[in-house]
């Protein structure tokens, strides 16, 4: 019962890490690309678009790592390339030609859509569950109601915990197969950067 219970809040805190993650690498990138873009006719704009590009090979390994403690999925490491010699502009054109860089900020920017996907999730199917089933310690206070219907007897109260249970054991059941499916994710995006 304690690893089950282990693994469940294991499973809703990664959710809440893809959305967190998503939101970060689609802000990163949005904004440090755009400035990059719009800085370049100056001297700050290309080695901020170098280290942009060059940032990518860190959040993918991360990506891995963190797939890999929270769902116990064996990913298979990013090696990224070597650091390219020369000056700056030659690095600069060698990052920015570089597709894996483009895919690698695609998928990391598609993260988003799966983060929002995961915080959906997560307050489906772990958050609801836990307040249902605190609905009877709930009841003293006024104004609970579940679908429009009062819960101000104990009757209700029990009625709404038993179906927080049900979804509860639902829940733990269906976040397991969403957390593998993230997982899955994780490897398919390292395949397609790769090439």
């Amino acid at each position: 019962m304690k690893n089950r219970i282990v693994c469940n809040m294991q499973n809703m805190a990664f959710l809440l890490l893809t959305f967190t993650t998503g939101l970060f690498y689609f802000c990163f990138y949005l904004v440090s690309l755009m400035l990059g873009v719009s800085l370049s006719f100056t001297v700050i704009g290309i080695p901020l678009l170098t280290y942009v590009m060059r940032s990518t090979q860190t959040f993918v390994r991360y990506e891995r790592i963190q797939t890999k403690i929270y769902t116990d999925i064996s990913i298979e490491a990013y090696e990224g390339k070597q650091p390219i010699e020369g000056s700056l502009w030659m690095q600069a054109k060698e990052e920015l030609l570089d597709p894996r860089n483009w895919r690698a900020i695609l998928w990391l920017m598609q993260k988003l859509i799966v983060g929002l996907v995961c915080l959906i999730c997560a307050v489906i199917l772990y958050i609801v569950p836990i307040t249902l089933i605190l609905t009877p310690f709930l009841m003293p206070f006024e104004g609970i109601y579940f679908m429009n219907m009062p819960i101000d007897t104990l009757p209700k109260s029990l009625l709404i915990m038993v179906v927080g249970i049900i979804l509860a054991i639902f829940g733990s059941w269906l976040g397991n197969r969403i957390v593998r499916m993230i997982g899955n994710y994780t490897r398919l995006m390292i395949k397609a950067i790769k090439g």
